[in-house]
């Protein structure tokens, strides 16, 4: 008999990224006794520093607010109940763009390789049953997203594991409502050019390519808490102004596509580990 827990593994880019797609999943799953497991790719310094000084600006340390964000990362594992985080501490490469990406040692300049080495010695250390990244694109084109799927996909193959895989995504279908939601909490925001808007039309997916649809509405608090831990990038954080029943409304069910899955289990699920348990 197989005495090892059922384990989820969430490879994420930075800081504050484990709660805004899988919060509630994380949350959810170490409720049910789970092991969660959560590896943060980079040190977050391209976030902002104290008083919301942005990179390139006079006075931002990345060192500093690397420092600052490993700490908000470390409250935000104490409040979703994580078993286990890892993080591998490549530098924040920044916006897709930013002289930051070309920067020595960033975690858009390392290797796929190196990277996916040290992912696959994480992945057998711990034999995740389930393992949730981003999509191709990186959900919205982040170069440290994109670099985390690509290190994720590729360290499955090097590990030689088959857990079930998962991609974040969200429905097309919320993404109306999503936008007149972010224009009632920010009414002097200005209407997005047709070239914004149709870079939104595009994020997501259509409702029927969705294979799976956790529900994680009771796990709503935790996952503004998680949220609520990375203070110092709260400017940024639009959800945190929605307060936690708005919140908990939008974001209460969390969704994926399964890209990798040998139980065969049927489609659409409302659970990571169907066929698993």
């Amino acid at each position: 008999m197989n005495d090892r827990p059922l384990t989820l593994m969430a490879v994420h880019a930075h800081p504050d990224d484990e709660a805004t797609s899988t919060g509630g999943v994380l949350a959810r799953y170490a409720a049910e006794g789970v092991r969660t497991v959560l590896v943060t790719c980079t040190d977050g310094g391209c976030g902002d520093g104290p008083g919301g000084v942005k990179p390139g600006d006079p006075g931002h340390d990345a060192a500093a607010v690397a420092a600052m964000r490993r700490k908000e990362l470390e409250e935000s594992r104490e409040v979703l109940k994580i078993s286990h985080l890892e993080t591998l501490d490549y530098a924040d490469s920044g916006m897709m763009g930013w002289a930051t990406n070309d920067a020595p040692g960033s975690f858009w300049q390392t290797p796929v390789e190196e990277g996916a080495a040290r992912l696959a010695e994480l992945m057998l250390k711990y034999r995740p049953d389930v393992v949730v990244t981003y999509d191709e694109n990186g959900f919205y084109g982040h170069p440290d997203h994109i670099q985390a799927n690509r290190i994720t996909m590729a360290a499955l193959e090097k590990s030689g594991l088959t857990p079930k895989v998962y991609w974040t995504t969200i429905p097309r279908s919320g993404m109306q409502r999503f936008g007149e939601i972010m224009r009632e909490f920010n009414p002097d925001a200005p209407e997005p050019s047709p070239e914004e808007a149709a870079a939104m039309a595009e994020i997501g997916l259509p409702d029927e390519e969705i294979t799976t649809w956790v529900d994680t509405t009771a796990f709503g608090g935790q996952k503004f808490d998680s949220l609520a831990a990375h203070a110092s990038q709260g400017e940024n954080i639009f959800f945190l102004r929605m307060g936690k029943e708005r919140f908990t409304e939008m974001m209460g069910v969390e969704t994926f596509v399964r890209v990798r899955d040998t139980t065969g289990a049927d489609v659409p699920e409302n659970d990571l580990f169907a066929g698993l348990r």
